[in-house]
């Protein structure tokens, strides 16, 4: 079976686009492989931030990852910084990682224009993206769209770590959603719907309630012609709404083109399957996020399995690279 590995940032309120990119992806692909996902504090840590509210946050990510039904019996479950091995092959990959490279992350230059103090881990961030995946020798890296430069990145650390020292570590093939792989704020759709730049009018909210994510849609901006066909370039915010509905509905954005005449019933036929959509997983949040000793515990535990893998796959590469006492082999 192929492993997987994916992780996901305990910051903000997670929105449809968390939803459909992440979440309800790694729940589909617990019957596809071996799958190891990490909520990563560690790389909330790089750009300012609240103690209270990040640890706040990692709670209301586990409960919402559970209550759409991840299930820690089928797939390792576990909080990024309860390994320590993740820190220690970011260290050591940063040896095969190229300065230049880090400079071109688009991701980086669009961060640090935000942040009045940019620090070196938000430069280094994908290294630790990197070590995130490798750590596990993983085969597969479900991501949002938007990733691809860091899985790029993460493939060339791999290939130049194994060209120069030996064959330790597993180049991963990145897997993107075919629809919805890119869901566009409802107020600004030539913006990605994002946990820090989107529009609050234009962000629907996993836990929003029914009516508010009903009005988010009315109001969805389209355009002037009131034709109802997927042309991202030309119509992106029906296009952005007819690919919602697909996700919501399980069905393709071709079955649905001809399905309606008015942008009106569009956004509410959108608006009211996604109220459908999330409904399961705002009637289980409530009762997960109350226990945070169980989520606690439940953590610890897939902690526990991850390190078992990381560990060894840590030590083989402190091996390769001449760090630290030669390894016992049994």
């Amino acid at each position: 079976m192929a492993r997987i590995f994916s992780g996901i940032q305990p910051t903000g309120q997670k929105h449809l686009g968390n939803f459909i990119g992440a979440i309800t992806r790694y729940v589909e692909w617990q019957d596809r492989g071996e799958g190891i996902y990490c909520i990563v504090d560690l790389h909330a840590t790089t750009v300012a931030y609240e103690p209270k509210v990040l640890r706040s946050g990692l709670y209301d990510l586990a409960a919402l990852m559970l209550a759409a039904g991840l299930d820690p019996e089928r797939a390792i479950f576990f909080r990024q910084s309860d390994v320590p091995e993740h820190a220690e092959l970011q260290w050591l990959l940063t040896s095969v990682t190229a300065y230049g490279e880090l400079q071109r992350m688009t991701q980086f230059k669009d961060k640090s224009a935000k942040q009045e103090l940019v620090s070196a881990g938000l430069f280094t961030y994908p290294v630790l993206m990197a070590a995130d995946v490798l750590a596990y020798r993983a085969d597969t890296v479900p991501v949002g769209d938007d990733q691809r430069q860091h899985v790029e990145l993460m493939r060339n650390v791999a290939e130049r770590f194994n060209a120069r020292f030996s064959e330790q570590l597993v180049v991963p093939e990145g897997v993107y959603p075919e629809i919805g792989a890119r869901i566009m704020d409802l107020s600004d759709p030539g913006s990605k719907m994002s946990t820090t730049g989107s529009t609050e009018k234009g962000t629907v909210y996993v836990l929003d309630e029914p009516k508010t994510i009903l009005k988010k849609f009315k109001s969805a901006v389209t355009d002037s012609d009131n034709e109802v066909r997927y042309a991202p370039a030309d119509k992106p915010g029906v296009s952005n709404l007819l690919e919602i509905l697909a996700v919501a509905r399980g069905t393709s954005v071709a079955a649905l083109e001809g399905e309606f005449t008015r942008y009106g019933d569009l956004k509410a036929a959108v608006g009211e399957a996604v109220v459908d959509y999330l409904a399961p997983v705002r009637e289980r949040y409530a009762d997960l996020r109350a226990d945070e000793a169980q989520l606690e515990q439940t953590l610890g535990a897939g902690a526990e399995k991850a390190r078992a893998i990381a560990s060894e796959v840590v030590a083989d590469v402190r091996d390769a690279m001449g760090v630290g006492p030669v390894r016992a082999r049994v």
